[in-house]
C-alpha cells in the first residue's frame, strides 16, 4: 500500500492511496486542474483513479469532483446519510455510490467507514486495508470517543486532525466569536493539544506513525502543531522518532508512505 497526502487544510484536502490493482482518492477539495497536476507528480493519470471516497460535503473536500468525475467517469462513494447534502452541492451529473455502515471493497482495498463528530449530517473517517496493512484517515472532528479510538486500533499510519492552537484562535481578530465557538465545539475541529491526547491513546494500540492534518492557516502552523504535540508526548515519556513518528501535512504534496 502506498499513501500520499497531496493537500491538507482549509484550502483543499486530497489524499491518494494505491495498492497493486487499485488507486483511490480520499476527498478532492482542489480544482480538477490542480488535482490532475498533483497526481502527475506521482506519475498517476486521472484515468487510473478507480474511485473517490468523500468524508463530507464541505467545499474544501469536494471542490474538484464535479469536473474531474464527469470528465473521467470516476465513481464517488459517500455514506448514505451524506448523499443528499453532497448532491445539493453538485452541478454536474456524476456517478455517486452510497454505502451504509457495512464494510466494503474497492478493488483490493478494504474500506471501513465510521462516523466522526462534525457540523454536518454525516462526516466519515476511513480505515483502509490491504492484506494485514491498515491506515486511517480522520479529519474535521470536534472530539473523539472510545468508539472512534477503538476503530483506529491497529492502524500503522493515521492521518489525524490538528487544526488549531487554542490561544491563536481565541486571539485572532479576524474571527468572530461565533466562528471561534463553532471551531472549539464538540462538532468543530481538534486542537493541537486534543490531537496529542488522541495520539497518546493510539500509541497504546499499535500506531507507529501519525501525520498531523487539516491545519488552519490562520490559527496554526506546521512548527507550532509539531512542537505542541511533541511536547505533550514528551511529558508522557513518549519520544518522537523513538516510540512514534510525527509528520505534518500541509497544502503542498507530502511524503509518500509505503506500508
Amino acid at each position: 500500500m502506498r499513501v500520499c497526502n497531496l493537500s491538507s487544510g482549509s484550502d483543499g484536502n486530497l489524499t491518494y492511496v494505491e495498492c497493486e490493482k487499485t488507486r483511490i482518492l480520499i476527498d478532492d477539495g482542489l480544482s480538477s486542474k490542480e488535482t490532475i497536476k498533483r497526481l502527475c507528480l506521482l506519475g498517476i493519470s486521472p484515468v487510473d483513479i478507480n474511485a473517490i471516497l468523500i468524508t463530507h460535503e464541505h467545499t474544501d473536500h469536494i471542490k474538484g469532483i464535479d469536473n474531474l468525475c464527469s470528465r473521467y467517469n470516476i465513481p464517488v462513494y459517500v455514506h448514505k446519510d451524506g448523499l443528499i447534502p453532497l448532491k445539493s452541492k453538485l452541478i454536474k451529473n456524476i456517478n455517486i455510490i452510497p454505502f451504509d455502515d457495512f464494510d466494503f471493497e474497492i478493488g483490493d482495498i478494504g474500506i471501513q467507514s465510521f462516523a466522526i463528530p462534525h457540523d454536518v449530517k454525516r462526516c466519515s473517517g476511513y480505515n483502509l486495508y490491504e492484506n494485514n496493512k491498515k491506515i486511517s484517515i480522520l479529519t474535521d472532528l470536534g472530539h473523539t470517543t472510545n468508539e472512534i479510538i477503538k476503530n483506529l486500533a491497529g492502524s500503522t499510519l493515521v492521518y489525524l486532525e490538528a487544526n488549531h492552537d487554542v490561544n491563536l484562535l481565541m486571539n485572532n481578530p479576524k474571527y468572530p466569536y461565533s466562528l471561534k465557538k463553532r471551531i472549539l465545539s464538540n462538532w468543530g475541529h481538534l486542537s493541537n493539544e486534543s490531537s496529542a491526547e488522541v495520539i497518546y491513546q493510539l500509541l497504546q494500540n499499535g500506531t507507529k506513525q501519525v501525520v498531523l492534518s487539516h491545519l488552519s492557516k490562520e490559527n496554526n502552523s506546521p512548527n507550532i502543531a509539531y512542537e505542541q504535540v511533541v511536547t505533550y508526548l514528551h511529558k508522557k515519556d513518549v519520544i518522537e522518532g523513538v516510540h512514534i513518528k510525527i509528520d505534518v501535512a500541509t497544502t503542498n504534496p507530502g511524503a509518500i508512505f509505503k506500508l
